[in-house]
């Protein structure tokens, strides 16, 4: 808790940032995130560049 409090010293103890308004951060980041990934979904790319091997070139 001393770290928390040292962080936001500077700003009023009504407007500090709370546990609920930091989990709504978090939970919207990741509705975000998982939206974004469903509009784009770069699954092949994944699997080509990440998973599958490349070939080994022949000279």
């Amino acid at each position: 808790m001393a770290g928390e409090l040292s962080m936001f010293k500077f700003v009023k103890p009504r407007l500090r940032p709370h546990t609920t308004d930091l989990q709504a951060a978090v939970g919207w980041g990741v509705a975000a995130f998982t939206g974004a990934l469903w509009l784009v979904q770069p699954f092949d790319w994944i699997r080509k560049t990440f998973i599958e091997k490349p070939e080994p070139e022949a000279k």
